[in-house]
This record gives C-alpha cells, structure tokens and sequence, in this order.
C-alpha cells in the first residue's frame, strides 16, 4: 500500500437471517435459506480474519438474500428473491429502508469520508459461490472480480492472485470467474462515484468447497489469503492493526 491508500473490508451476503417480521414471507422457502442462495459460506468468516489481520474495518451484514440482497442495485431483477418480489411496492421499500440502506449507506459514506480526506480506498468486498451451479462443476477454487478497465484493481488483483499462489501453486485462481467484475454489484455503484485514482473495489470469491471440507484446509486457506492480501498491499501498512470490536446497529454490523 501506498502512504495514502487505506483498506475497507465488506461483506453483504455474510448470514442468512430473517428478521422476525418476516419470517411469515419464508414459509415454504425455509430450506433455501442455508444453501447458496440463501447467503455466501465462510465469507464472513474470512472477511472477520482479514481484516482482524490488516486493521480494518469490516462492514457486515447478515440478513439472508432471499430478502433482499445487498450486493445488487435498486430495480435490479434479482434485489429480491421469490419470496420477497411478490410484495406491495411500499412492503419492499420498507424493507429497504431497514434491511439494505444501513449496510449500503455505511460503506458508501465511509467510502467518501476517505476519499474527501485525500485518500484512496482499496475495497475488498467478501464472497463465496457454489461449487456447482445448474450441473456445471465451478473450475476455480479463488477468484477476484474487477473492473479490467481500472489499472489499480487489475494491478491489485494480480498482485494478490501472484502471492497467493506462490503458497499455494496446487489451488486453480482466476480473475474475473464465475462473474464478471464489472458487472452490478457494490464495488460496480462506488467506481461510479469515485475516479480510479480514488477507489479500488475487488470482489473476492472463495469455492464454498473448503467451507465445506471445514476443518483444517479451510482454516488454512484463510490463513494463506489473508497473508498474500497483505503482502500484496507491500510496503507494510503504516499503523499497526488495531483491536477488534463489534458495533451492532439493527440492519447490519460493523468490525472495527
């Protein structure tokens, strides 16, 4: 990392609770709510170890997708799921307003406070996918999504990608798979807001294989990403990591 750059860690898909007001919309949908499309696998786990590691703060949530999932933008046909989309127009902005504004509005501001500070934010935002979707077996275990047009996310991302498999030359890593970086999402709205020079968004994406597997290859593929993020943010962060607490506000949770 450069003297000015700083590092923010999120994760929008880190449980799949349903606030008890809701719980009624869940009736007959309940299985899904533990599967990958309910929430990302070990995301949060590994969002927690990261930025314990490299003192950042983490911005979190928990709520289940299957509400409304924050990693997609208003009027995007995939904000809600089956069990929410069938709503009134005024059930599904209230739902809004108290399930994915407090998350999106957190990092959003603190995306800007940073850079009106002068600043550049390094964004990585936490995420799992399933090791087989439609019949089709997944071919990465670690990936990173980014934008090809920004330097810095590519530049960051190859670093990152580079150092990870120097520890770790048996894993398949991939840039931009299973999705496209530049594709909707949170990191996609802030690169809107914010030149290149001023924010670096990455989207990391772990095979929910290890989630999985549990045990000590998750534990130690955490480990092995969590060290090739920080050496690829060399020369050392210029403050010390700093202790971890936890700020609950309703909607989501902030790890600072």
């Amino acid at each position: 990392m450069n003297a000015g750059d700083t590092l923010i860690i999120s994760c929008e898909h880190g449980g799949h609770e349903v606030p008890a007001a809701y719980a009624p919309l869940f009736a007959g949908h309940e299985a899904l709510l533990p599967t990958h499309r309910g929430w990302d696998p070990g995301a949060l786990e590994l969002a927690q170890q990261m930025a314990q590691a490299l003192g950042a703060p983490l911005f979190a949530a928990t709520t289940t997708r299957l509400l409304i999932d924050l990693n997609r933008s208003i009027g995007h046909r995939q904000l809600h799921s089956e069990a929410t989309r069938g709503l009134a127009l005024a059930a599904r902005r209230e739902i809004a307003a108290l399930h994915y504004r407090p998350h999106r509005d957190a990092v959003e501001s603190e995306v800007a406070r940073r850079i009106a500070a002068g600043q550049r934010v390094l964004h990585i935002a936490s995420h799992s996918f399933t090791p087989e979707l439609h019949g089709v077996v997944r071919q990465a275990d670690v990936a990173w999504l980014y934008d090809p047009r920004r330097a810095g996310e590519g530049a960051l991302a190859s670093r990152w990608l580079g150092a990870l498999r120097q520890r770790r030359p048996e894993l398949k890593l991939r840039r931009n798979y299973p999705y496209e970086g530049k594709g909707d999402g949170l990191t996609a709205l802030l690169r809107k807001r914010h030149a290149p020079e001023q924010y670096v968004g990455i989207e990391l994406e772990v095979n929910q294989r290890f989630v999985i597997e549990g045990g000590p290859a998750w534990a130690a593929l955490r480990a092995d990403i969590t060290q090739s993020l920080a050496e690829a943010l060399a020369p050392a962060r210029q403050q010390p990591p700093r202790p971890s607490g936890i700020l609950r506000p309703t909607a989501f949770k902030v790890f600072e």
